[in-house]
């Protein structure tokens, strides 16, 4: 949930191994309702019905719709081999997408693997270190750096996208490139097409508070201001998590509609003359005319507490979501990006629920409702896989930290599971560093609270100085005696300080962003400054941000005019930066700046193809695998990389010198490989330059020498 506040990596080698999926088996019919279930030939015997105003340029013209979905950790793989994953739950949502297109499930996150990160990276197509979210966690913090006498805090990473994150301390953009400057937005393609363009809670494409994000827009003395400090409650259901941006000139976003002007100060190649509608007080009106907006069932959509409008980050579910896409859909907004919140955190109490336990089952039923009811919707609209490009995948996933099911052989659907510990377990950092470190006790620091804190020590001591060494060993030997199996865990499983986390794309374009040296942890645990030094906690239990599979590798799904239908696609290697290239090749569009993903060809149809992807994909393909294992984070060279920078951190000065020289020397090769290989794919799939085998297999073998080298570092 964006409310959480865990993180979590990958381990490299069940990065390959993890299966497609643990069983075959469908979930029962209770879990779902026939009634609601659509199938491929319901979708398809609805005429493609154009949409005037969205002229965009996909091959064939087909592509009339845009139907983006991310949700907050659902898990496609099971979490119990009993049962049935989030996915299987979800039958309507995935019959839907194996019957008329593909889902990938080799699908990987950046690092840190937190839901902003995701959601960032998978709507720039570029990783952290491009649009400024690398140390960011659930609740969206990083820190700035320390003085010689205190240590500043934290600032939330959640905010507009022009937003900057303090204007005393530290003005940069929120969302910053590597060069400082705003990062591109990810609407700015398809208004600058004619198309307007949705955003339902996704990440700093609409307001996250009612303070910054709306003195930004509104103004600090406009009456927007004036009701965030008089009536924040509904403030916050009024101005927080929708969003409208239109074209340029279209009545949606009119000042009459309370249309205000939409600024992106540094946008590449400009953006003028464009407006939009910021928040459920100012689209609920043009999306549900005369009428107060209701969910999927009918339901007003409020806050919970007796205010109309946004329901909220963590809480908003399958039905509101859903709910909102649709009438935009039906009113004028023919692009849409839409997040879901998790299933397996109970709303009502704030307490986790473990696999197959009946309120979480419960959740799940609702969401598969939900998604039969918008299918059907769409059907009657004219909106279907003829003529609309689905977009459907999730953050991240996250690991279950509790212990075994009661009883042992429950399955959710017929026989519910309990559980007698759940949770994850709280760590005390400073108290358990002072017990490994007696001589740290005088030096304050401060992390972000996750399961991959990010330490910053006070006067943010040099890369490589006695004091962060002194800390990184430290931090490397931490262990805690586990309150769910009582077995004494090593807390640390991985670590990287800048040199590292250059290799990782984790610094950014604002050095006030760059942390001393992260900590990727044992997934069971989760960081904090207080508190008992060891204590579980039944209030979160599924864990993620650091390196753990079932994490890190995630699912996509892709349906619509131009994507095969592949099933289920487990040989693909994937990543977040890779929806953005795919999404625009298949629009017809293209962005001022270059990505770090590549399109995905591997599940288009021949004719949706670049032509100069098209007359050599074979090449293309062969380039883009490579290049995606040598710059990927959890990729190959990444995985590898950081676990001799774990060696070079926890070891003496000595090893540590030459490990950490070694990454440096390593990375500048790889960026600049990289570099070459990603203009090329880049100019294949937007700028109509045939790409050939020739031309490539030096690139590749070049690829291929890096990663003989990676695995040879250490030894």
């Amino acid at each position: 949930m964006k409310t959480t506040t865990k993180l979590s990596i990958a381990l490299p080698a069940l990065l390959v191994a993890l299966p497609a999926c643990s069983s075959g088996e469908r979930p029962e019919e209770p879990l779902g309702t026939t009634s609601q279930r659509v199938t491929s030939s319901d979708l398809s015997a609805v005429p493609a019905s154009p949409v005037a105003g969205c002229p965009l340029n996909s091959p064939g013209g087909k592509i009339r719709h845009i139907i983006y979905v991310q949700f907050d950790n659902v898990h496609f793989t099971r979490d119990n081999p009993n049962v049935p994953s989030d996915l299987e739950q979800q039958s309507n949502l995935l019959d839907f997408i194996t019957g008329n297109g593909t889902l990938l499930d080799h699908h990987h996150t950046p690092l840190i693997s937190h839901t902003s990160n995701d959601i960032l990276t998978s709507l720039t197509g570029v990783y952290p270190s491009s649009q400024g979210q690398a140390v960011a966690n659930a609740y969206g913090f990083f820190p700035l750096p320390g003085t010689s006498t205190e240590l500043d805090g934290f600032e939330s990473s959640f905010e507009y996208w022009t937003d900057i994150v303090n204007a005393k301390t530290d003005p940069a953009f929120n969302m910053v490139t590597a060069d400082g400057m705003n990062a591109p937005a990810p609407w700015v393609p398809y208004v600058r097409a004619g198309c307007n363009v949705g955003a339902v809670s996704t990440a700093n494409m609409e307001f996250e508070n009612i303070t910054s994000d709306v003195t930004n827009v509104f103004g600090a003395n406009s009456p927007e201001a004036a009701e965030a400090k008089s009536n924040k409650a509904q403030a916050t259901a009024d101005f927080e998590g929708i969003s409208v941006h239109c074209a340029a000139g279209d009545a949606v976003c009119s000042s009459t509609n309370g249309g205000e002007p939409d600024v992106l100060p540094q946008e590449p190649g400009g953006y003028s003359g464009f407006s939009g509608l910021f928040g459920h007080k100012f689209v609920a009106p043009v999306i549900s005319p005369g009428a107060p907006l209701v969910d999927l069932d009918g339901n007003v959509i409020t806050d919970g507490n007796g205010h109309i409008g946004f329901p909220g980050f963590g809480p908003i579910t399958a039905s509101q979501s859903l709910g909102y896409v649709a009438a935009m859909q039906e009113h004028g907004i023919p692009i849409t990006f839409a997040y879901i919140s998790d299933a397996h955190d109970d709303p009502a109490t704030e307490l986790a629920s473990g696999p197959g336990q009946a309120d979480y089952v419960a959740r799940l039923a609702a969401y598969n409702k939900a998604w039969g009811e918008f299918f059907a919707r769409l059907k009657q609209d004219g909106i279907t896989p003829d003529n609309t490009l689905f977009v459907i995948t999730a953050d991240e996933g996250d690991h279950f930290a509790g212990g075994p099911p009661s009883p042992a052989n429950c399955d959710g659907v017929h026989v519910p599971c309990t559980y007698d510990k759940i949770g994850e377990v709280d760590i005390n950092t400073t108290t358990l560093i002072d017990q490994v470190d007696p001589n740290l006790a005088s030096t304050p620091f401060d992390i972000h609270f996750d399961m991959a804190p990010a330490f910053l020590i006070q006067g943010n001591p040099a890369v490589g100085s006695p004091l962060a060494r002194e800390f990184e060993r430290a931090t490397a030997a931490l262990t805690a005696v586990s309150p769910i199996t009582g077995n004494t865990d090593k807390l640390t499983r991985y670590m990287a300080d800048p040199v590292e986390l250059k290799t990782l794309h984790m610094i950014t374009g604002d050095p006030q962003r760059t942390p001393n040296f992260v900590m990727f942890a044992n997934p069971d645990y989760f960081f904090q400054t207080s508190g008992a030094p060891v204590q579980e906690d039944p209030g979160f239990a599924w864990n993620h941000g650091g390196v753990d599979p079932k994490i890190n590798r995630t699912w996509l799904g892709l349906v619509g005019p131009g994507v095969r239908h592949g099933g289920i696609d487990s040989a693909v290697w994937s990543d977040h930066t890779d929806i953005r290239p795919t999404m625009l090749v298949l629009a017809g569009l293209t962005d001022d700046y270059a990505h770090d993903g590549r399109a995905l060809v591997e599940e288009l149809e021949s004719g949706a193809l670049p032509a100069a992807v098209r007359s050599d994909d074979a090449a293309f393909r062969l380039l883009a695998a490579t290049y995606k294992q040598i710059t990927a984070p959890v990729g190959e060279l990444g995985l590898k990389t950081l676990e001799v920078s774990t060696t070079a951190l926890a070891g003496d000065d000595a090893t540590y010198a030459k490990l950490e020289g070694q990454i440096a020397a390593l990375t500048t090769k790889r960026d600049a490989l990289a570099g070459k290989m990603i203009q090329k794919l880049e100019d294949a799939e937007f700028h109509n330059q045939h790409i050939d085998l020739l031309s490539t297999l030096p690139l590749i073998a070049e690829a291929e020498a890096l990663l003989v080298e990676v695995r040879g570092l250490g030894q």
